[in-house]
């Protein structure tokens, strides 16, 4: 592929990703999502097939190799009278959290990040607009450990209503901006099926809230497949500026349930070098920062690391991270050359399978 195909086809994948950051996706609140994805495939010669809390496609070969990626994103639910939770975290979901999760440790240093952040309630079926506010305020409730949001204009909202940030896509001295986790691997799956993939791709739903890995076990165990090439896409967050350029992709031998396949993500790393992309194994950059903090960060609670852990070891792959910033907020920021290179990466490695 020339440079200027590759401009074409990566203003494309800008434009698809454009449109899919528009579209509401609250955690525990996928169904109209997956409904928009399903559009998306539809249009390509795959077979789509839909489960609770997933989403499958499946070309002509789809035992070669299987991508995953989660369609949940961070929002609010409604739980009472003008009240509003964080949906991940509210007491329905916290029996799948253990407190070590990147996301739990991230909670208290996002909590002032929100106000004056605008947002919008749909209707948790089929997506329906229902209005916007803006976040005034938000604190976590030490009682209920979970992040509170106080919102002015949506008084009127039922219990069970999901709220999801206003987001739009930016694009903006060379970095792209938005919540990006994870409608960013949403559409570069959907993009790579679009370049020919052939295998099988998952879409899960509730990963935020540490369900989406039972989603895939199920699908394996019920179909009664084993693999060790399962690739599941994420983003990946990083402090600052200078470390969010120290790399073009993130990759990991383990998180904190289990050791991945030392096969698949070498693979990975020979690819890196083939394409001269630059990369950080992000299990190693956690190990070192600890090695100087008095409270050591998590190595993360990954789908892939649930999915192996339960499985023992008869699914087992690697994951692929797009490095980023402003982690877990509207305005989270990866540049345009990690975006390019997770799909240069994708492409050389997964095409070259099928």
């Amino acid at each position: 592929m020339d440079g200027h195909q590759l401009d074409i086809d990566f203003t494309e994948f800008l434009h698809l990703l454009r449109d899919l950051v528009r579209y509401p996706s609250v955690v525990g609140m996928e169904d109209a999502f997956f409904r928009v994805i399903r559009r998306e495939l539809e249009t390509f010669d795959i077979r789509v097939t839909a489960y609770y809390g997933l989403l499958v496609a499946q070309g002509q070969r789809p035992d070669s190799m299987y991508l995953s990626a989660h369609v949940d994103r961070h929002g609010l639910l409604c739980t009472g009278p003008n009240e509003f939770q964080y949906a991940a975290f509210i007491a329905a979901n916290r029996g799948e959290l253990t407190g070590d999760s990147v996301s739990e440790q991230f909670m208290e240093v996002v909590a002032g990040r929100f106000r004056g952040q605008r947002v919008q309630a749909h209707a948790p079926y089929d997506g329906a607009y229902l209005g916007q506010g803006t976040i005034e305020d938000s604190y976590i409730c030490p009682r209920r450990k979970n992040l509170i949001f106080e919102i002015r204009g949506l008084e009127y909202l039922q219990p069970g209503t999901p709220v999801a940030f206003l987001d739009r896509l930016k694009v903006v001295d060379a970095s792209v901006s938005a919540q990006l986790d994870n409608v960013v691997s949403v559409a570069l799956l959907i993009e790579l099926i679009r370049r020919g993939f052939q295998g099988t791709v998952f879409f899960t739903a509730g990963e935020e809230a540490g369900k989406s890995w039972r989603y895939l076990v199920e699908w394996f165990q019920r179909h009664d497949v084993s693999t060790q090439r399962l690739l599941v896409l994420d983003t990946s967050p990083f402090p600052s500026q200078e470390e969010l350029t120290a790399q073009d992709v993130v990759l990991r031998y383990r998180d904190a349930n289990a050791i991945f396949d030392r096969g698949l993500t070498d693979l990975l790393r020979e690819h890196c070098d083939r394409l001269h992309l630059k990369y950080r194994f992000k299990d190693e950059f956690v190990l070192q920062l600890n090695q100087r903090r008095e409270k050591p960060l998590s190595l993360g609670r990954t789908e892939l690391g649930r999915v192996i852990q339960a499985t023992e070891g008869r699914v087992t792959g690697t994951t692929l991270q797009l490095p980023t910033s402003a982690y877990h907020t509207a305005m989270e920021t990866a540049t345009l050359r990690s975006l390019l290179s997770m799909l240069r990466l994708l492409e050389d490695v997964v095409l070259d399978r099928v």
